[in-house]
């Protein structure tokens, strides 16, 4: 997991060990491919992230899965990796009785290959914010769970 997310830090932010381990113990989902190619870290609502994003849902929403992380190897992209790793998710938020996934992609600097994977998973756009701290502009996406 950290050495995935050491290669893609751009999109998803820095990660060390010390980190990981405290996510993990506050981690509504944790999972990683059977290929060991990619992984998804995923926190309930009550998990009282300090991420600026996670709390842009938490002060909008109460009944939602925040996908913090999702990392496929360059690899093994476009092989349903990240789709396996979402149903799951989703999967889990539905028996646990939450009514959204969500999540925020880049768009400063532009992250387009996952922009375009979560349009096509049917996420919708529920806003955008300018992270001046960290000089990047993001997009708040939501899947409705039915």
């Amino acid at each position: 997991m950290l050495a995935l997310n050491a290669a893609h830090e751009v999109e998803t932010g820095p990660l060390d060990r010390a980190a990981l381990e405290a996510g993990l113990a506050r981690v509504f989902h944790a999972a990683v491919a059977e290929s060991r190619s990619g992984f998804l870290l995923a926190y309930g609502p009550g998990a009282r992230l300090a991420s600026p994003n996670f709390r842009w849902f938490a002060d909008r929403m109460n009944d939602f899965v925040y996908v913090d992380r999702v990392i496929v190897d360059a690899a093994s992209r476009g092989r349903g990796v990240a789709r396996a790793l979402y149903k799951d998710v989703a999967d889990a938020a539905r028996r646990a009785g939450y009514r959204a996934v969500v999540a925020e992609v880049n768009i400063e600097p532009p992250n387009p290959g996952s922009l375009a994977f979560h349009d096509r998973e049917g996420f919708a756009t529920v806003g955008e914010a300018f992270l001046a701290d960290r000089g990047k502009r993001v997009r708040y996406l939501r899947l409705d769970l039915g």
